[in-house]
């Protein structure tokens, strides 16, 4: 990778992670605790087996030594019987690994599915200063990667953990139980086993954390990429949109192979320091049967667990590492979950007569300080049209996102039929307006569902009502599937300009009292923008409207012109009194009309 060498850290705050991830486990620890019991149940039947097997082999033994010295034979209804004993430990062993299994794969889909449903809710509920600093990237990244990462190491970690603590544990009392002397023995390689596992760890979480934040990087580039593919196009910017992610990605490829790599070495040098100890046990156990000091069998069985116990030490070591990226998705996860929410701080309804009078009552706002709406102060009658212009930056969606309380004020008050928005309730304020913008959205979907998002309970009548209204309907009737003609993905199969007048007919389907047009008709031709605004018209009748508009000519009719400049009103008045001024509007209107 060219350029700064990016730094690799850990989770920022990992006791806060873990704190929240164990909240949030809270409702599933009985089930949790039936998997401990489980998954100990078939680690210690599964550890009992290999001495048993050594009983069935010592047995074997002896009977071939007194077959040979003629005082008898193999007792072959004993070897049976410790058969049935194995067969009986292993069937049980793996009925209890099935169940704990199967309850853990629920408990963790079932967490998957929770969080996923949390943090889509709480999509809902941040403010928009949340979505001004975060990109779309690293919020899908969290909803996708991130929940996957928990899930999936929490199943692992969860059963792992306990089965390896538990198999070390076990093997080490059965070593014991076999040999004291060849136990203390087999145990001088556990230093070196514990000091490799904690170096590769310690080296590999940081990468764990980085390969997680690039991902939502690449993810990032990806989305942005995909979704401004023809302005991608357009200005010959494949190279740079290339570049960028190429740099993300270069970071992902290297933080994603060195944390694999590091957490690959695990198993082959916990392997090779197995086999030292497989092979000083074997040289031992082999003088101490020769003595006398041990059977056949029981050496079996000794080598089976000296070449058992190191081999759960590298999964735990594997598992730190899991553990690592699993807090690292948790910090994220619950980072998003936990990030400030949109207070709706509101007692009042909106009065179901609203009349649609709006008042601003010298407003101040800014975005992180910067003062944008510095002293504005408006008294808007119901019913009236009020159109806002200005150079851009001045602050003219500023003041509509104001309105519908997208963001809160600095100082003054907005009052809608006497009631300060403050005190109402965000999503019943919201309900009284309709916004037709100049980014029009449309999902996937039919055209009658997409008419139909801003009233779902609206009747087919009611639809093709709407739809007359806004003069699409003609355009819906040529298509195929009429009304249940599919909108793609994309909302490429349909014109802009039809996709503007879809979304006035969706408008007018809300039926709002109050309305926002944020010009609503920069971006079409001139026979749809006639189309368009006599829509408009029908749809702003004896409503309340605010309209946005860079295209002066559309506005000589609005009952009110604002001209907004660096957040304060400059002039004020109707198209024809603006224009006999000879001011700042004038100067705005000739200039759209001189060479």
């Amino acid at each position: 990778m060219k350029g700064k060498k990016p730094s690799f850290d850990k989770a920022t705050n990992p006791k806060l992670a873990i704190k929240n991830l164990f909240k949030f486990l809270k409702p599933y620890y009985k089930y949790i605790l039936i998997v401990v019991i489980f998954a100990i149940g078939s680690t210690i039947f599964s550890i009992v087996g290999p001495k048993v097997l050594g009983n069935a082999t010592t047995e074997i033994f002896n009977g071939l030594i007194k077959k040979i010295n003629g005082t008898g034979g193999i007792n072959f209804d004993k070897i049976a019987h410790i058969a049935i004993i194995l067969l009986s430990l292993y069937v049980i062993s793996l009925i209890f690994s099935l169940v704990q299994g199967f309850i853990m794969n629920r408990v963790t889909q079932k967490c998957g599915y929770e969080l996923r449903k949390r943090l889509t809710a709480k999509i809902k509920k941040l403010p928009m200063k949340y979505f001004d600093k975060e990109t779309n990237g690293k919020v899908l990244s969290i909803i996708t990667n991130d929940v996957d990462n928990l899930t999936q190491s929490f199943n692992q970690v969860s059963t792992q953990l306990i089965t390896s603590i538990v198999t070390v544990i076990g093997i080490i009392i059965m070593m014991f139980s076999i040999n004291v002397t060849m136990t203390f023995i087999a145990l001088l390689i556990l230093p070196a086993a514990l000091i490799v596992i904690g170096g590769i760890s310690k080296k590999s979480q940081k990468y764990f954390k980085a390969q997680q934040d690039y991902l939502a990087n690449v993810n990032g580039n990806i989305e942005e990429m995909y979704g401004a593919h023809s302005v991608v196009k357009v200005f010959n910017a494949e190279e740079k949109m290339i570049g960028k992610f190429e740099s993300n990605n270069d970071v992902l490829y290297e933080t994603s192979w060195k944390s694999q790599f590091l957490s690959g070495l695990m198993h082959p040098i916990m392997n090779f320091i197995g086999n030292i100890g497989y092979a000083l046990i074997a040289i031992i156990g082999g003088l101490f049967a020769i003595k006398g000091k041990i059977t056949v069998g029981n050496i079996q069985s000794f080598i089976a667990y000296g070449r058992s116990y190191v081999q759960p030490l590298g999964q735990v070591a594997q598992i730190a590492n899991m553990i690592q990226s699993m807090i690292a998705s948790s910090e994220r996860i619950f980072n998003f979950l936990n990030a400030d929410e949109e207070i709706d701080d509101g007692k009042k309804k909106v009065p179901a007569n609203l009349k649609g009078e709006v008042i601003f009552d010298h407003v101040k706002f800014g975005y992180d300080e910067k003062i944008i709406i510095k002293d504005f102060s408006l008294k808007v009658k119901p019913g009236q049209k009020v159109a806002i212009v200005g150079p851009t930056g001045a602050g003219k969606t500023t003041l509509v996102k104001l309105l519908m309380r997208f963001y809160d004020l600095n100082a003054g008050s907005i009052l809608v039929d006497g009631i300060d928005i403050k005190d109402l309730k965000r999503n019943d304020l919201r309900k009284a307006f309709g916004m037709v913008l100049q980014d029009t959205w449309l999902f996937s979907g039919s055209i009658k569902d997409n008419l139909k998002y801003g009233n779902l309970n609206a009747s087919d009548d009611e639809v093709i009502a709407a739809a007359k209204d806004a003069y699409v309907h003609h355009f819906i009737q040529t298509q195929p599937d009429a009304y249940d003609m599919l909108i793609n993905e994309e909302s490429n199969n349909v014109s802009g300009g039809q996709k503007q007048l879809l979304t006035i007919a969706r408008a007018i389907l809300a039926d709002p009292k109050i309305l926002i047009l944020d010009e609503a008709t920069s971006s079409v031709d001139t026979r749809t923008e006639v189309l368009i605004q006599k829509a408009m018209d029908k749809l702003m009748k004896g409503r309340t409207s605010f309209i946005i508009a860079h295209r002066l000519s559309t506005i000589k009719n609005a009952d009110l012109i604002l001209v907004v400049n660096d957040g304060e009103v400059v002039e004020q008045g109707k198209h024809n009194e603006l224009l006999k001024k000879d001011g700042f509007y004038a100067n705005l209107y000739n200039s759209q009309f001189t060479k």
